[in-house]
């Protein structure tokens, strides 16, 4: 990467933080949820990912779910391949959240091979927090039931990169251990 790369994963970075400013993830102690998609692209970046796009788009990934970041915002920021990649990891809210969620693992295959890398870093870091600091309220069972959807969607994938997919089986093993 050049410097121009980093000033866009960092500029991505500043974007993201800013729409998910006031925004807390599910755990007790409510960690903020900018945390998350940072973790994300770091995990790619551990794997040796340097696709500036891909890692700007890890960042940016649930941007245009959950704040009201517009597809405009992004494609003039951050270009049309980032916002291709986030478009492919946004769930259209406007559907019930189990059809959402059978959507994901459905079209997991169909995925562009930059989305299927942010999916499944996405999955190994959400199974991680959970195991270290499960979603308050929720009992064994729906985390249980959480480990088994992220298994189907990372299944229907299909290979896609080696040293991310056996991290993912650890950590979903892990979570199988924990909740099971």
């Amino acid at each position: 990467m050049n410097m121009d790369d980093y000033g866009k994963v960092l500029k991505a970075a500043h974007f993201a933080a800013e729409k998910h400013r006031d925004q807390r993830r599910k755990d007790k102690a409510q960690t903020p949820y900018i945390n998350h998609p940072i973790a994300v692209a770091e995990t790619l970046r551990l794997f040796n990912m340097d696709d500036v796009d891909v890692l700007s788009a890890a960042i940016l990934h649930d941007v245009l779910e959950d704040t009201d970041a517009s597809p405009g915002e992004i494609a003039e920021g951050f270009g049309m391949g980032v916002l291709a990649l986030v478009k492919e990891m946004t769930d259209d809210k406007s559907l019930p959240k189990q059809t959402r969620k059978d959507l994901q693992i459905e079209n997991a295959h169909m995925l562009s091979e930059g989305a299927k890398l942010i999916k499944l870093a996405d999955k190994i870091c959400n199974l991680q927090d959970m195991v270290k600091s499960p979603p308050e309220g929720w009992p064994m069972s729906r985390c249980l039931q959480y480990v088994d959807w992220c298994d189907a969607v990372v299944e229907n994938m299909g290979r896609v990169h080696a040293g991310l997919e056996s991290r993912f089986e650890a950590v979903s093993e892990e979570a199988r251990k924990a909740f099971g």
